[in-house]
């Protein structure tokens, strides 16, 4: 039960990145605004962000299979989110309020890193206990 949580957990914050990941892809145009960008260079920073997000759920991917044997890829991950959720922090407040678009963009990626934090951090949890349990039992 532990195990499928973790799973369940993990296969969220991958579906959210490959999700964000494939409407960067196929409609830049409609992102590239938030982030006051424009045209071709506004398109390719988009889409480069989406291949970044593909890129990025290798160590989901491998945590996902199996929490508690691939424990440290779910350590690799939880710290990556983490590392993105402070960057953005910190960018976020050096970005001057007239950047409204800027700004709520930034947020947005701050909420989606928070929210995915904390579901891996749970699944971490899980995966531990399971791990505890399963040397308690060998």
């Amino acid at each position: 039960m532990q195990l499928a949580t973790a799973r369940v957990l993990i296969g969220m914050v991958i579906a959210w990145n490959l999700q964000a990941a494939l409407a960067f892809i196929l409609s830049p145009g409609a992102y590239a605004p938030g982030f006051e960008l424009s045209g071709i260079p506004g398109t390719a920073a988009v889409q480069g962000t989406a291949l970044l997000f593909i890129m990025w759920n290798i160590p989901y991917l491998v945590a996902c299979w199996h929490p508690r044997r691939h424990i440290v890829s779910l350590v690799e991950a939880l710290v990556m989110q983490t590392i993105g959720l402070i960057g953005e922090s910190a960018l976020l407040l050096s970005i001057p309020v007239e950047h409204a678009s800027l700004r709520a963009s930034i947020t947005r990626f701050i909420i989606f890193d928070a929210t995915s934090l904390l579901a891996l951090a749970i699944a971490l949890g899980l995966a531990r206990a399971s791990q505890k349990a399963h040397q308690a039992r060998t």
